[in-house]
């Protein structure tokens, strides 16, 4: 369990650096509530741990060794850079990153109603729902 989600672009999800290994996410944080296995997706097989009462999940993927490669955030406590995120707009969010010196994102409208929010600097998705932060992606960068 994770008392705060501290989104770190790039790098991590709170005290979870990207590639880590399975086995030391469960003694940092313990076990999933649920475990999903992937077949496939871009040519690699995943393992996701879905951390339900915490609204998390862990992506670990066949090709890094099931090292933590991604995460999912939907929980609403969730910060970044001391905000918290789910209270942001999507101007306010570009304006955090403008701080942050990463000035260069992406605006699409998603077939199924979604509006996605990417910087690619640090590969972070936010997508929106009607104007309101539903779901945060994040995953390694060569950048961070």
């Amino acid at each position: 369990m994770m008392n705060t989600l501290d989104i770190k672009p790039g790098i991590g999800l709170s005290n979870l650096n990207f590639g880590i290994t399975m086995g030391d996410t469960e003694l940092i944080i313990g076990k999933p509530d649920e475990i999903e296995l992937l077949d496939e997706i871009e040519g690699f097989g995943s393992t996701i741990w879905h951390y339900w009462k915490d609204q998390f999940a862990l992506f670990f993927n066949d090709q890094n060794k099931l090292k933590l490669n991604a995460a999912e955030i939907n929980n609403v406590n969730a910060t970044l850079w001391e905000n918290s995120i789910f209270k942001l707009n999507k101007n306010e969010i570009i304006y955090l990153f403008k701080n942050k010196g990463i000035v260069n994102y992406e605006w699409e409208e998603e077939e199924w109603g979604e509006q996605r929010l990417t910087f690619d600097e640090v590969n972070i998705d936010f997508y929106f729902e009607k104007n309101k932060l539903a779901a945060i992606n994040l995953s390694e960068s060569i950048y961070a």
